[in-house]
């Protein structure tokens, strides 16, 4: 399950937004940051919750945080 309490505040924001649908690059540019930050920031996610894709973090964080998923073009 997510667990956002495992999470930094950086790596909760990079969560949020994958889970209502942004790609990396999405991502990266509302949170000013490279799309390598996103990547490792995601990397550490995936470690610290124990998930292996994109897809059950989106599952999981949308769910648990209650997000509207916008659907990708």
């Amino acid at each position: 399950t997510f667990d956002p309490s495992r999470l930094t505040a950086q790596e909760l924001a990079v969560a949020r937004l994958v889970a209502v649908g942004m790609s990396n690059r999405q991502v990266a540019s509302e949170l000013f940051v490279s799309i390598k930050t996103v990547q490792f920031h995601l990397t550490h996610i995936y470690a610290k919750l124990g998930y292996t894709s994109r897809v059950r973090l989106v599952n999981e964080a949308g769910r648990y945080l209650d997000l509207p998923v916008r659907p990708q073009p």
